[in-house]
């Protein structure tokens, strides 16, 4: 009996007649991050344990339950990357960029792996899409990177998104806030799920971003933040939403926000699609990252990612991915001698970067005709021996514009202009 092998749970296939969508998302963030200035970097899909341990933060549920670790035939521990910046930063670091010209604007898109639940808009291997900028304390540079990744949406149509937004203070400020949430975890302390219990004394933020329900509902009443911002930290606050003012990028303060790693200091914001409550992008400062996995270094930073399973979710829901034009040529052969010719206008047409197809089926005239109508082929050009005796072909327009005769020895050509004009249109 044949086994029946699937796809690990928590994970998902990408068939070919849905692969122009995540192009398209992915063609929308490279041609955006193009326009601030952001040049993409590529990491490993593997780093040691120990970066993601430092960077992401071993208090946070991504370190404590969540990473694919394992150790590799060398006895090292390695993990499954977990998320992007924590990697960016340590190419940053070895390849020495922190030395050169700052601000430092990089971008990625990657694969990222999470053992979590799955469930709506949440899986075990995801896609995104981020941006990194070191080098700059300005909260100018908050509002440039939560505009790119608001022009962002907005370049797939995503224009009925909210954006929310907090600071959480820098490690000054935390200290009296820590001290707070203490003082208010504590009293409830028993109620709190086992993994909150032990955040209580080394990092009790971390129980604002639990997901368990019933420390949800405790954290709710909880003291915030902006309570307890320092001098410092509250000016740069307000500097950053009168800049978003002037850009003309709508917000609203969240003060639950809080993000779910560690690394994170003052501004946070998340993009929230408000009819499924998805976070479509999210991210912030992390003026400490650097210092944290170097030791002596201080270079500021700050960015966000876009998840972009949940973002062809969202989109489809909307409607918002084009059909398929027609493109491309199929060259039908009627008869065996006619191949040969069908084959050299196919091969001259790709020479010209157009899309060509030809038989490889044995198929009969009329399947060959289905085939090209289902592949979405704009022009299709039959060849038997008449065509080839003659020298001249009729190229017909499948999307119902009117046919035209060509040479079948400058074929090529008088096709890529007739596709360049319709390009044009």
């Amino acid at each position: 009996m044949a086994m029946e092998i699937k796809a690990p749970r928590g994970t998902n296939d990408v068939l070919p007649a849905e692969s122009y969508q995540w192009q398209l998302i992915e063609d929308a963030a490279r041609r955006v991050s193009d326009r601030f200035g952001y040049r993409e970097i590529r990491f490993p899909t593997f780093e040691s344990t120990e970066l993601f341990e430092r960077g992401v933060g071993d208090t946070t549920d991504v370190v404590q339950k969540e990473m694919y670790t394992f150790k590799d035939k060398g006895d090292r521990s390695v993990t499954l990357r977990p998320e992007g910046t924590a990697s960016a930063v340590r190419v940053c670091l070895e390849h020495g960029l922190f030395g050169g010209l700052l601000p430092l604007k990089a971008y990625y898109i990657i694969s990222a792996f999470r053992y979590e639940k799955p469930q709506a808009g949440r899986f075990r291997e995801f896609h995104q899409f981020g941006a990194e900028l070191y080098g700059s304390a300005s909260p100018q540079a908050d509002r440039e990177v939560i505009e790119l990744a608001s022009s962002f949406l907005k370049e797939l149509g995503l224009d009925r998104i909210s954006l929310n937004i907090n600071s959480i203070g820098c490690p000054e400020c935390r200290k009296n806030y820590h001290a707070a949430l203490k003082e208010y975890f504590s009293s409830r302390a028993e109620e709190l799920c086992e993994t909150c219990r032990g955040r209580l004394d080394r990092n009790p933020m971390r129980i604002l971003d639990c997901k368990s329900p019933v420390c949800k509902e405790i954290a709710a009443a909880a003291p915030v933040i902006l309570d307890y911002l320092c001098d410092d930290c509250k000016d740069h606050f307000e500097t950053l939403k009168a800049s978003l003012d002037n850009a003309g990028i709508s917000y609203s303060v969240d003060p639950h926000i809080v993000r779910g790693l560690d690394y994170y200091t003052r501004t946070v914001f998340e993009f929230i699609d408000p009819a499924s409550g998805l976070t479509l992008a999210g991210g912030g400062r992390y003026d400490g990252l650097v210092t944290e996995l170097d030791g002596k270094m201080q270079v500021c930073g700050l960015g966000f990612a876009a998840g972009l399973e949940r973002l062809v979710g969202v989109m489809k829901d909307r409607g918002l991915f084009p059909d398929l034009p027609r493109n491309g040529v199929y060259v039908a052969a009627m008869g065996r001698s006619a191949v040969p010719a069908a084959n050299r206008l196919a091969t001259d047409l790709r020479a010209l970067g157009i899309r060509a197809e030809t038989d490889l089926m044995d198929r009969s005239l009329k399947a060959q005709m289905k085939y090209a109508d289902k592949t979405n082929a704009r022009f299709v050009v039959v060849i038997g021996d008449n065509e080839v005796e003659s020298g001249s072909v009729t190229v017909k327009d499948m999307a119902g514009g009117d046919p035209f005769q060509t040479a079948l020895t400058d074929g090529a050509r008088e096709i890529e202009l007739r596709v360049e004009s319709e390009e044009r249109r």
